[in-house]
């Protein structure tokens, strides 16, 4: 079964409101960028894609490494970063101890 999945960003690109519409799937990806003049509200963005959807001009397409990891959680990211970050430690005080007596 083939999954692909579609993302939309709406930010503020001065003096612009900026919508980037992305799209992947069968290995392919591909980006419309919509621009609008003032905020526009999610009732609007809606409307717009739900009238020009067949009007989009996307960008042509290129190959894709598949849907996004899921994102990891805040914990689990500070937990992985302390361990990286860490000095491996070899063993107890007293392993350690007579390591530095060895050298």
């Amino acid at each position: 079964m083939e999954t692909g999945y579609a993302r939309l960003t709406v930010r503020f690109e001065d003096p612009f409101w900026v919508c980037l519409y992305e799209r992947d799937g069968g290995g392919l990806y591909e980006v419309c960028r919509i621009v609008f003049g003032g905020e526009p509200g999610d009732q609007e963005v809606y409307a717009f894609l739900l009238e020009h959807w067949r009007e989009l001009e996307f960008s042509p397409p290129i190959a894709s490494a598949g849907p996004p990891a899921a994102p990891r959680g805040p914990k689990r990211a500070r937990r992985e970063a302390g361990r990286e970050t860490r000095p491996a430690a070899m063993g107890t005080k007293a392993q350690q101890a007579l390591a530095l007596q060895r050298e």
